[in-house]
């Protein structure tokens, strides 16, 4: 009997000490948090299935006109790629990454698709049309801590635990001209916290995007793409160039835009990663016209949003139709300006667009 209290003592004090165990942040172990849809952030952007609708011809690097000119690859070329040196590169401009890999983005896509499911994510979505996918909420199990209970009993318990933090990445493959694929990878999170002061209830909020993540999953698909993991770390541990410039808000002709002190190809890339981190739904895009075709759900004040996992098994609960808007990206020189069109293509005044230029300028700040 006292041998038995000693055990049932000794087990109280692991779990309490469990709380406090030291995490190795550089560990990554994911856990998909269900198989349903997801939820948005922010409340007012869904992802909704895509229409073809927006597919503009005539842009040889068009999402639109993706599968078209793989097609054209001629049959080898990716095989005979892939055994080069220097196939798969890594780019950075600031603290963004992304990688360059001298293959016909056909090529690639199962690859990119395997590579996700084999760090344990479910995807939500997967639209080689539009060359986007994208994981659903996954929880990063490294973060727990490996204390006695949890190494004694295993999965028995493991469902009792929790880092109160769910990740989400969006992997984006857009051609090259020259026939290549570049790849960018981003991430959006969300944290548990309380919201009483009796703390008897939480609720899910936004977490800044994790730049290291974003680069630890490029160079972990670079060695799924044939690198290896002495030259992937190497590379990836290079120090970031310098700050991009910073964005700022202003009008033009009573329209609300978003200006940026550099070129077209910069601009261009990061008003993508900036509509990729914030959720936007990206039905097409045309790099040689400067748009990106996007949907958008305006917020309800008087609707009251459901919790995290409410919308993770029942999904998208907005009851507000969405619309459709162009993000346009128009440089002179080293400077550009984003604006917004809408449908029909005419620049646009309304709150909505103030919105949408306020989300892209405060995510590229």
């Amino acid at each position: 009997m006292k041998a038995a209290t000693t055990r049932l003592g000794l087990l109280a004090l692991a779990m309490a000490l469990s709380a406090c165990a030291a995490l190795e942040g550089d560990k990554i172990d994911y856990k998909s948090a269900a198989k349903g849809s997801t939820l948005e952030v922010p409340p007012d952007l869904t992802q909704l299935s895509r229409d073809s609708r927006y597919a503009v011809p005539g842009g040889t690097v068009s999402a639109a006109a993706l599968q078209a000119g793989q097609a054209a690859q001629p049959s080898g070329t990716a095989n005979a790629a892939a055994l080069q040196l220097g196939d798969v590169r890594i780019e950075r401009d600031g603290n963004q990454r992304w990688l360059v890999v001298n293959r016909p983005a056909d090529k690639l896509w199962e690859p990119v698709r395997d590579f996700w499911q084999e760090n344990g994510f479910n995807l939500d979505q997967a639209d080689a049309n539009v060359g986007i996918m994208e994981t659903d909420w996954a929880e990063n199990r490294a973060k727990l801590p490996q204390d006695f209970i949890r190494s004694t009993i295993g999965k028995l318990m493991d469902s009792l635990y929790s880092t109160g933090e769910r990740d989400k990445f969006r992997t984006r493959l857009e051609r090259t001209a020259n026939g290549g694929t570049e790849i960018y990878i981003t991430h959006r999170g969300m944290i548990e916290v309380y919201n009483t002061q009796a703390k008897d209830n939480t609720v899910w909020q936004p977490r800044p995007s994790d730049p290291e993540l974003e680069t630890e999953f490029l160079r972990r698909l670079m060695v799924k793409l044939g690198v290896s993991q002495e030259q992937s770390k190497a590379v990836a541990a290079a120090p970031a160039a310098p700050r991009a410039q910073a964005a700022r808000m202003a009008t033009v002709g009573n329209q609300p835009v978003v200006q940026l002190d550099e070129g077209f190809d910069r601009a261009w890339r990061r008003v993508g990663l900036a509509l990729d981190r914030t959720g936007f739904t990206v039905e097409d895009r045309n790099r040689n016209e400067g748009t990106y075709f996007v949907r958008y759900v305006a917020p309800n004040a008087d609707k009251k949003e459901p919790g995290f996992f409410g919308k993770l098994f029942s999904g998208s609960s907005a009851a507000t139709p969405p619309l459709k808007y162009r993000i346009v990206v128009r440089s002179q020189g080293d400077a550009s300006t984003v604006s917004v069109l809408n449908e029909a293509g005419a620049p646009e005044t309304s709150a909505n667009a103030e919105r949408i230029v306020r989300v892209i300028a405060d995510d590229l700040k």
